[in-house]
């Protein structure tokens, strides 16, 4: 029976090769390298962020059309990630699949998501202040600025463990999506394979860690403006950070167990063939 997958495709046990592969070349990356990956990673799902807020701010729009809508938008960060190279920590969560083989050590796996995460946070900080000092938030009438530190808010008043699970759920969808773009031989087959997860995170209400990095930043600098009256519910630098180590908690369980250790488990723990490092 001919290959299926064969031309058009890579087959899922194709891919769980080439995620394996991938993971060993991250793991392995020149730390300047690494560095300036993380801060375009930061920085392009911080653009992401920008185009879902634009669109979310339209009160015309009914609530699931401008959510559906504005996580297509959003979409354009992992897109630029997967397509243009950048390291993208909840995209590397994949890595625990060659840890689990075996083929990079404990130090390694650790040493990359720790490096990636504080550079994907500089470049989303980066670009908050941007978007900040472009006077982007005050379109609208203000409604766009008013809608960040909306967003922030919400993010701000979520319980632990909703925080946690909703970002369980997030990064179970993002580590689809990198897999199915990892079958991808075009450019387009990746734009198919990243822009429904995505969406469908994003209009979920799901959190991922990288864009509250550059939500909850540029909240901040809008409400130290002045030009919004401050409620009970605003975010702060606590929240801000009381948020990501929840989400982040939750990311790494959707992204390396549910999605990373499961496809290890279905096409990888027999074919290992290279000898253990950790």
């Amino acid at each position: 029976m001919p290959e299926v997958f064969g031309f058009d495709a890579y087959s899922p046990k194709e891919i769980a090769t080439r995620v394996q592969s991938a993971g060993v070349a991250k793991a392995r990356l020149p730390l300047l390298q690494t560095v300036m990956l993380g801060v375009l990673a930061g920085a392009f799902i911080g653009l992401g962020a920008m185009f879902y807020t634009l669109v979310v701010s339209d009160s015309s729009l009914g609530y699931s059309t401008a959510r559906v809508i504005g996580g297509v938008c959003f979409s354009m960060g992992l897109l630029f990630v997967v397509v243009a190279g950048a390291e993208l920590f909840t995209g590397n969560n994949l890595l625990a699949m060659a840890w689990a083989e075996g083929s990079i050590s404990s130090f390694e796996l650790l040493r990359n998501w720790l490096i990636v995460c504080v550079a994907n946070f500089v470049g989303a900080v980066f670009i908050a202040a941007l978007v900040y000092w472009s006077g982007h938030w005050t379109m609208n009438g203000g409604a766009i600025g008013s809608t960040y530190l909306n967003i922030a808010a919400s993010k701000a008043a979520l319980d632990p463990l909703t925080a946690f699970t909703r970002g369980v759920l997030c990064n179970l969808l993002v580590c689809v999506a990198v897999w199915m773009a990892m079958g991808g031989r075009t450019v387009i087959d990746r734009f198919v394979a990243v822009v429904l997860p995505i969406s469908a995170f994003v209009a979920a209400g799901f959190e991922h860690s990288i864009a509250n990095m550059y939500f909850f930043p540029l909240a901040l600098m809008i409400k130290a403006n002045g030009a919004y009256p401050h409620g009970a519910g605003e975010a702060t630098i606590d929240t801000m950070f009381s948020n990501l180590g929840m989400v982040i908690a939750g990311n790494l369980v959707g992204g390396s167990v549910l999605v990373a250790l499961v496809y290890w488990l279905i096409y990888r723990r027999n074919a290992s063939d290279s000898p253990p490092t950790k």
